[in-house]
């Protein structure tokens, strides 16, 4: 069963990641008529939301980009920080979004935000208890010990699951708001609109695998403890 769960969500993940690459390969090539960058795209929509106080800065990477709340820097890979295209726009308005949420104190931005440390605790230690549990409850002097390890690191796993599920409001919202302000400030329009929100559409079916498939290891992971 674990082997069957692991190659669908893999062989979902996969598929999601090549059509979303695929995507924004294909509208890197549609160029702006503006000719504005990711970069001064992502300023001007700073600004035009009343937004002074974040720095727009360029990573390395590929679909690297992100918004770091807490010293408020909007991260654009390179691609995106000096394209003058479609994909570079889309995802630069998208980071933006996020940007936003902070600034008007979204609150499922600051459920996830809240969730990190605890977050952080569970993806490190949750399978090295369940795995230690498990092995622990096949010895008879030491089941009972064993038993409630392993309910432990299920529990710390169950938060890396709501932590995914709480993600996905976060995510649509932001390629929301972004594709609203392309649209009401004539950076995009008609077939570049439709295409922006393709490639954000697909982007944000990453997180949607990604929650599905935590959750699907969380319901193996309970199957094995009531068979214990």
């Amino acid at each position: 069963m674990y082997w069957i769960i692991f190659i669908v969500c893999m062989g979902a993940s996969l598929l999601v990641q090549y059509m979303l690459k695929s995507r924004f390969a294909k509208y890197s090539k549609e160029f702006l008529p503006s000719g504005l960058t990711g970069r001064e795209i992502a300023e001007k929509m700073l600004r035009d939301n009343g937004i002074y106080d974040v720095t727009v800065g360029c990573i390395e990477g590929q679909l690297t980009d992100h918004y770091n709340p807490t010293n408020k820097t909007l991260n654009l890979s390179r691609d995106v920080y000096n394209g003058s295209n479609v994909a570079a726009a889309a995802v630069a308005a998208h980071e933006c979004g996020h940007a936003v949420q902070h600034a008007t104190a979204y609150r499922w931005l600051g459920l996830r935000s809240a969730m990190v440390p605890s977050v952080t605790i569970g993806s490190k230690f949750s399978m090295w208890l369940i795995i230690g549990g498990l092995l622990l409850a096949t010895m008879t002097a030491l089941s009972t010990i064993g038993y409630y390890v392993a309910v432990a690191g299920v529990a710390l796993f169950a938060l890396t699951t709501i932590f995914a599920f709480v993600t996905l409001p976060v995510e649509f919202n932001a390629s929301n708001r972004a594709l609203a302000w392309l649209e009401s400030s004539g950076m995009l329009s008609g077939v570049q609109h439709s295409h922006a929100k393709d490639a954000l559409r697909w982007a944000a079916r990453t997180y949607v695998v990604a929650a599905l498939s935590s959750l699907a290891y969380l319901l193996y992971y309970v199957s094995l403890l009531n068979r214990r």
